[in-house]
């Protein structure tokens, strides 16, 4: 323990990304992460699964060189148990069942969105934000309640950056989705209306893409469908991310999740924020993605506050949803970086 900060180990399994953190509850010492690329369509679950698994003990070698550590430094090991694909889960899980049993270390579980917002007021600053969390698997609108964060929007149907990655990839634009629509946008000469839908503070995206889809495939310009996938799908995140920060009044606005490196994005959120008077940062964008420190930081802080679990509990939870984790070590946090 360096200090009165514990030093956390994390791993990240949840999809595409294997990664290995360590963190203190203040400081990143290593982000070390291998990435599974399909070779056609999406992800395959038992595909990255076997990747994740071949990597594994790479990863980690790396990660503790990169923080001039060993293993036995390490007082405690986190885990990503959920949400996530169960294959890719389950090679995470049986490392860090691993290194705790064989090196008597503590157990932590780590939701993985709630690492995705934990690392984004890290890089940020922020104390109290509204979070927009859009990646390929997540797209929530989320802010710190009375212990936990409570969801004020989140998709009906698929995510944002799957519906980018799908069309990328069914129109032969490739992977990542979303900045090569982004990329093919720049030459659009107009805007053809496409559905929007938002339901109250939910939205969906899969009339959105088939729309889209089907226009390709009838002749229409790739770059107009793609300005208008874009524009569409952003406005309606933007508006549900205004009435949520009316409702809960808060100054800061953060956008995190692989999505959070659209810069498009990032300006459409910043304009609304500016209009309502709060300031507005993405996460840094080496932690947008999928990875390891986030783990090892939100595993930091969930540890000082107390928080393990036994080998036997251990269990992945594909469907963990960040509103059913209680947030022991919100003003916990907050001490430890006013101190």
């Amino acid at each position: 323990m360096r200090g009165a900060e514990p030093i956390v180990l994390g791993i990240e399994s949840t999809a595409h990304t294997f990664g290995v953190g360590i963190a203190t509850t203040r400081h990143i010492l290593a982000n070390v992460n291998s990435v599974y690329e399909p070779k056609a369509g999406g992800i395959h679950p038992r595909e990255a699964a076997e990747h994740h698994s071949k990597v594994a003990s790479e990863v980690l070698i790396h990660a503790l060189r990169e923080a001039g550590l060993s293993i036995r430094d390490v007082d405690a090991i986190a885990v990503a148990l959920g949400p996530g694909m169960g294959p890719c889960l389950r090679v995470g899980a049986t490392l860090a069942r691993y290194l705790a049993v064989k090196y008597s270390k503590p157990l932590v579980p780590v939701n993985h969105a709630v690492a995705h917002v934990e690392i984004a007021k890290l890089t940020t600053g922020f104390r109290d934000p509204l979070v927009v969390y859009i990646a390929g698997g997540n797209t929530i609108i989320t802010t710190l309640v009375e212990g936990r964060y409570r969801v004020f929007g989140e998709t009906l149907d698929i995510p944002l950056g799957n519906c980018m990655d799908t069309f990328a990839r069914e129109v032969g634009l490739g992977y990542p989705g979303t900045p090569r629509v982004e990329e093919k946008a720049m030459g659009a000469k107009s805007y053809i209306e496409l559905p929007y839908v938002v339901k109250g503070q939910d939205l969906q995206f899969s009339g959105l893409l088939t729309k889209a889809l089907r226009l390709v495939r009838e002749g229409a310009r790739l770059e107009d469908v793609c300005y208008s996938l874009i524009e569409t799908a952003y406005s309606m995140l933007v508006e549900v991310a205004e009435r949520a920060l009316v409702h809960t009044g808060k100054r800061e606005v953060t956008l995190t999740g692989g999505v959070a490196r659209s810069r498009l994005l990032c300006r459409k959120l910043e304009a609304m924020a500016k209009l309502h008077e709060a300031v507005f940062k993405p996460v840094d964008p080496e932690y947008a993605g999928d990875n390891g420190a986030m783990i090892a930081y939100t595993g930091a802080l969930a540890y000082a506050s107390g928080v393990t679990m036994s080998v036997e509990e251990s269990a992945v939870r594909p469907m963990w949803r960040l509103d059913q984790v209680e947030i022991p070590w919100s003003r916990t946090a907050k001490l430890l970086r006013n101190s």
